[in-house]
């Protein structure tokens, strides 16, 4: 555990796992010679608001690869449920004595620390206005608009204490498996603010997330382009390198997000 940097304890948790129907192991494929994961974790770690990054994975045996990772990196870890991903993103939380969680999933290996770190600034910034922050929440309501790319920020933020009151809210199978449904879909019950992407981000033509072959292509192209001269290098620079490409850019055009129901 690092030292406190903030009155609040300020703690990035990403959910990682092995198993994925349409690329298995998806998460630790390698890139400029490193697991995806790994690359996620160094790009996250320049964020100078947070305190720990913490990485929230399950018993499943499979997932012991992940344990070693995080053990190699000396990056806390958890382990919990597989399906109830809330309920082990709020032991992960509660274990780490967390105040603020930032939540990420780790299928987002391009995320950009500056607008992540601007996403959290905008919840303390608002923290006596609001519940939750995020720029995402056009994926789990169609009452927001999706203005990011998929990937490069899916940031979340909120207190481990409504963490701690939507656990003990639902038990509906779409609430357990993504971790902030419940929040989205009550604004008559909490305050919600959405960041809304302006200028050079509002490219929601490109796509960033690691769902298919396809999307992993055009990550292992930008960071093998980017990473050797640049490790830090920024969504700027990434959606110039894809303009430069459109190649490269259009390899994962056709892949759609999956949605699921709630119900």
């Amino acid at each position: 555990m690092g030292v406190r940097k903030n009155r609040y304890q300020i703690d990035i948790i990403i959910e990682a796992r092995m198993n994925s129907s349409r690329l298995p192991g998806k998460i630790l494929l390698s890139v400029v010679g490193k697991p995806l994961l790994q690359l996620m974790i160094e790009r996250l770690n320049i964020i100078d608001l947070v305190d720990n990054i913490i990485i929230a994975t399950t018993k499943n045996p499979k997932d012991d690869v992940i344990v070693s990772l995080c053990e190699e990196l000396n990056t806390p870890f958890f382990r919990g449920s597989e399906n109830d991903v809330l309920g082990r993103v709020l032991q992960a939380a509660q274990k780490y004595e967390t105040d603020i969680i930032v939540e990420i999933t780790s299928d987002n290996p391009l995320v950009d620390p500056e607008l992540c770190k601007y996403v959290i600034e905008e919840f303390l910034n608002k923290m006596d206005e609001f519940d939750f922050v995020s720029n995402d929440m056009g994926c789990y309501s169609s009452d927001y608009e999706i203005t990011y790319p998929l990937g490069l920020c899916n940031t979340k933020i909120f207190k481990t204490s409504l963490l701690e009151e939507v656990e003990k809210s639902t038990t509906n199978p779409v609430d357990r498996e993504h971790v902030v449904n419940y929040i989205i879909n009550n604004p008559d019950k909490y305050k919600l603010y959405n960041v809304e992407a302006s200028g050079e981000y509002q490219r929601t033509d490109m796509r960033f997330t690691l769902d298919y072959p396809q999307d992993y292509e055009v990550i292992r192209s930008v960071f093998e382009a980017l990473y050797p001269s640049k490790p830090n290098f920024t969504a700027s620079d990434i959606i110039n390198f894809l303009d430069a490409n459109p190649h490269i850019k259009d390899l994962n055009k056709d892949c759609v997000q999956e949605r699921y129901e709630y119900q």
